[in-house]
C-alpha cells in the first residue's frame, strides 16, 4: 500500500493514493487477447485477492476443524469463536426463527471480514473496496430479505410500510417515506462499506507517500502506524456493521408487524 512517489515537473513529489484500487487483469488486456481471457470476463486482482480470501476461510472452518477435538487447539477455539459469536448475534436480533438462515449470515460476515483484513497486507489488493463487490452483497441481502418477506407473510409484508400506531392522515406520508427508506437500504448497506475502506486505505497511502520526505518522514511514519492500528480495527467492525443490519433487515422480513 505504500505511495508511488515521483519527482514533479518543478522538483516536488507526486503520488497517487488511488492507485491502488485499479483493477488490473492478471492474463491480459481484458479484450479477450489474454489467456483465458474472454472478452465478457477477466480475471483480476480483485479476483485473486478474493479466492484467497475464500481460500482462508476453508483453512480456518474445514481444515481447522476437521478433527474436532474437545480441547480445542489455537485454529479450532478461532473458528468456534466466530461461529458462536455470529449465531447469538443473529438469535438476538432475528429471533429463533432467524437461526434458520445462520448460514447465509456467517458466510457474509467472514468473507467481509476476511477480505477487509488480508487487504491490509502490503501490496494486497481490498475487494471490499470497490462498490461493485459491496454492491452486489448489499443488494444480495436485500433481494434476499424481500423474497423472503413476500414468501412469508405475503401481502402482511407491506404492512411494514404501514403504521398503524401513527395517525390516520399521516399514515400515507410515513408510508412514503418509509418506503424510500427501504429501497434505499442496499445503496447504505453497501455504501457504507466500501466508502469507509476506500477512505483508510487511501489515508495510508496519502501517509506512506510522505514518509519518503525526510523532514516529517518520522511523523509521518507514526501516522501509518496510528492509522493501520485504525484500520484493522475498521476492519473488524465494517464486517460487524454489514451482518448486524443484514439481521435487522431479515427480522423485518420474519416478522414485518414488530
Amino acid at each position: 500500500m505504500a505511495g508511488e512517489v515521483a519527482p514533479g515537473a518543478e522538483g516536488g513529489l507526486t503520488f497517487h493514493p488511488l492507485d491502488q484500487f485499479m483493477l488490473r487483469p492478471l492474463f491480459g488486456g481484458g479484450d479477450g487477447s489474454g489467456f483465458y481471457n474472454p472478452a465478457f470476463y477477466s480475471v483480476t486482482n480483485a479476483t485473486l485477492w478474493m479466492v484467497l480470501a475464500v481460500a482462508a476461510i476453508f483453512a480456518l472452518f474445514a481444515l481447522g476443524t476437521s478433527r474436532r477435538a474437545v480441547v480445542p487447539g489455537r485454529t479450532q477455539s478461532v473458528a468456534e469463536l466466530i461461529y458462536s459469536f455470529i449465531y447469538k448475534m443473529v438469535e438476538d436480533v432475528a429471533g429463533h426463527d432467524g437461526v434458520r438462515y445462520f448460514p447465509y449470515i456467517l458466510t457474509l460476515f467472514v468473507f467481509i471480514l476476511f477480505v477487509n483484513f488480508i487487504g491490509l497486507i502490503p501490496t494486497a489488493f481490498t475487494a471490499t473496496s470497490h462498490i461493485a463487490v459491496t454492491a452486489i452483497l448489499g443488494f444480495g441481502v436485500f433481494i434476499f430479505v424481500t423474497v423472503l418477506g413476500f414468501v412469508l407473510n405475503g401481502t402482511k409484508f407491506l404492512g411494514l410500510f404501514w403504521m398503524k400506531d401513527a395517525p390516520l392522515v399521516l399514515r400515507p406520508i410515513i408510508a412514503v417515506i418509509e418506503l424510500i427508506s427501504y429501497f434505499v437500504r442496499p445503496v447504505s448497506h453497501s455504501i457504507r462499506l466500501g466508502g469507509n475502506i476506500m477512505a483508510g486505505h487511501t489515508v495510508l497511502k496519502v501517509f506512506a507517500g510522505f514518509a519518503q520526505i525526510a523532514a516529517i518522514s518520522p511523523i509521518a511514519i507514526l501516522g501509518i502506524v496510528a492509522i493501520y492500528g485504525l484500520e484493522i480495527l475498521v476492519a473488524g467492525i465494517q464486517a460487524y456493521v454489514f451482518t448486524i443490519l443484514t439481521c435487522v433487515y431479515l427480522k423485518d422480513a420474519l416478522h414485518p408487524g414488530h
